[in-house]
């Protein structure tokens, strides 16, 4: 068996990701693949938890955008993380992983609230943890939660799963010519505005030195590569960058 590079990791999905072929709501074939890849990662021994967000059922900014009230919005939208992480859950216990789903905000008759030390504690033990509800508060994005979530738990990967394989200097579908970065620095993402993680995300993982791999989540198997060390996307970390390598070249 191969030994994993990283003993913990935080894994972050989108709610898209869970969408597969549907167009709303989740994908009973996509569920069953993230679970085995999951369920792969922590045969390993690798610890892992889950961040997971809400926009295939529900995007609270959209609706602010459209008039209704931030704050309720954004509440809708941490109940629909739930939803999610409910269905990961059960994908994973068909499967014979144990897990657990803590809640940021209190909703105790479908999950425990979330409290660090007996988040840490269930990995200790095995089980994979999903946070759900982001971090509890209107205003602030999955993104932001995943990278607080991986700092208190003490991580040592924070994992960001995408449609792409990395960071572009543009979107790829619509700019053919966009550039791949193999690394980057977070102040690089700052300054050139690349869509990785939302800023709050970004500085909070520079402040506190977590490293941040960016890939392609509709792959089969990247997961599991990443946690064993292989390049399979963009990493952010304090450097040295590629990206100004590159740019440094005649």
């Amino acid at each position: 068996m191969t030994v994993p590079r990283y003993r913990r990791i935080l894994i972050k999905l989108s709610g898209e990701a869970l969408l597969g072929e549907v167009e709303y709501g989740i994908s009973a074939t996509t569920l069953s693949r993230i679970a085995d890849e999951l369920s792969e990662v922590r045969a390993l021994g690798v610890e892992v938890a889950v961040v997971i967000g809400g926009g295939n059922i529900f995007r609270g900014a959209g609706l602010a955008a459209a008039g209704m009230d931030r704050v309720s919005a954004d509440h809708m939208g941490m109940l629909a993380t739930v939803m999610n992480a409910l269905a990961l859950q059960d994908a994973l216990e068909r499967r014979g992983v144990f897990s657990r789903v803590m809640s940021a905000i209190k909703i105790n008759q479908v999950c425990e609230d979330y409290i660090r030390r007996r988040a840490v504690r269930h990995l200790e033990k095995g089980r994979i943890v999903i946070f759900a509800a982001g971090t509890g508060n209107p205003f602030f994005t999955t993104d932001s939660a995943a990278s607080l979530r991986a700092v208190e738990i003490g991580a040592e990967l924070l994992l960001k799963g995408t449609k792409v394989d990395g960071v572009y200097s543009a979107d790829p579908v619509r700019d053919p010519t966009a550039r791949r970065y193999e690394q980057l620095t977070y102040d690089e993402v700052l300054s050139r505005r690349l869509e990785v993680m939302d800023a709050t995300a970004i500085v909070l993982c520079r402040d506190q030195g977590m490293r941040i791999m960016v890939f392609d989540m509709t792959q089969p198997g990247m997961v599991v590569q990443a946690a064993q060390g292989m390049p399979v996307g963009t990493v952010v970390d304090p450097g040295p960058s590629s990206a100004s390598a590159e740019e440094e070249q005649p």
